[in-house]
């Protein structure tokens, strides 16, 4: 096995982590949105993940799969953004121009404090991923070092 696989696999992981970062961080930017461009309010966003062996499937198919191979996963990708269809909350607004028939508004479907949430669980898979490229930096330095 080489020693780049690793530093691959976690240098997969930090692309994947930030672009979920910019999908959080464009959820809470239009927290409060309530037209865009499609029509109605805005609705979150969120990024689906695989493996980036392509086989797709489950992840206790890749796991048991990784058991009998006995070989390190080769990375993660994003797959695609996807839009929470959830409905918002409804308030009461007769005088805005957003408002339906009845008077109501929908808002955003953006919870804030479950998008911080997911920003800081983003942020540490971030650098937990750092921390393993670093380490296998230290390791093939060593590695060349006793070369020496």
């Amino acid at each position: 096995m080489s020693m780049f696989l690793g530093i691959d696999a976690a240098a997969s992981g930090l692309t994947a982590e930030r672009l979920r970062m910019d999908v959080i961080s464009n959820n809470i930017a239009n927290a409060n949105t309530t037209r865009t461009r499609e029509g109605g309010a805005y609705h979150r966003r969120y990024v689906v993940f695989e493996p980036r062996s392509g086989k797709g499937g489950s992840f206790a198919d890749f796991l048991q799969g990784a058991f009998r191979k006995s070989v390190a996963g080769d990375g993660v990708r994003a797959v695609e953004i996807r839009a929470d269809d959830t409905q918002g909350p409804l308030v009461y607004d007769p005088g805005n121009p957003d408002a339906n028939a009845q008077g109501y508004v929908e808002r955003p479907n953006v919870n804030i404090v479950a998008e911080m949430v997911d920003m800081i669980t983003a942020s540490r898979a971030y650098e937990a991923n750092t921390t393993t490229i670093n380490a296998a930096k230290s390791m093939t330095t060593k590695a060349l070092e006793m070369g020496k």
